[in-house]
């Protein structure tokens, strides 16, 4: 083969390569129409580890969650007030966000709901470090790896009012939880920050001696609202 019929191989190449290039990113109708094919393709395969009926997604998530030491509880949502004022029991101040559905602070006693911290304004770290504990919802929740995700929308909060307390009440709709990771990011809006949490901080860095609460809270205690 001669060079000029090299070169009009790789012309030709190259033209189908953008060719496909402008059908997936070029007009709406056409970026439909791959979308469209794509949907079609057979799929004969299992879409998740979890599709057999019967699986117990939210059985599942608390099992694994309670696997990277979390304490885990599940509460129906006429018993998540009380179970959100037994989990913070002995915490003296803690932060909430501003989103909080306030049903779930309902049955804190006057004392307890005396320490609580509002994030207006922002507090700093040297005040967060001062707080107890910080309490939030959740955007998304993954069973396989009993992990959550924060999108820091309302009743969420920045990201430092969850990093800096030395423990962190997250309150996980049954709804929620998302089988596994892909199920869990085709929930989430990609434009927002997210921050993925599997269990209290540790690390195993030094000697392979698990410390916990290194870059995190120490103690991580999720409800389940049922």
């Amino acid at each position: 083969m001669g060079p000029d019929q090299g070169r009009a191989g790789v012309s030709a190449a190259r033209e189908e390569i953008l060719a496909r290039i402008r059908a997936a990113t070029g007009p709406a109708a056409a970026a439909a129409e791959v979308d469209a094919a794509y949907a079609a393709l057979p799929r004969a395969y299992l879409r998740a580890h979890h599709d057999p009926p019967g699986t117990d997604i939210v059985a599942l998530f608390a099992e694994r969650a309670a696997d990277y030491r979390a304490v885990v509880e599940r509460a129906g949502e006429a018993g998540l007030p009380a179970a959100v004022a037994r989990a913070l029991a002995g915490i003296a101040r803690f932060v909430v966000p501003d989103g909080l559905p306030p049903q779930w602070l309902a049955a804190l006693p006057p004392q307890a709901a005396g320490g609580i911290v509002r994030d207006d304004p922002p507090l700093s770290a040297r005040d967060l470090d001062d707080i107890c504990g910080v309490v939030t919802g959740c955007a998304a929740a993954i069973a396989e790896t009993g992990t959550i995700i924060l999108d820091h929308g309302p009743g969420q909060g920045r990201r430092a009012l969850t990093l800096v307390p030395d423990f962190h009440l997250v309150v996980v709709r049954a709804d929620q939880i998302a089988a596994d990771i892909a199920d869990a990011l085709a929930r989430l809006d990609p434009a927002r920050p997210h921050t993925l949490i599997s269990g209290p901080s540790a690390t195993s860095d030094i000697e392979l001696i698990r410390v916990e609460g290194v870059h995190g809270p120490r103690t991580l205690h999720v409800l389940i609202a049922d």
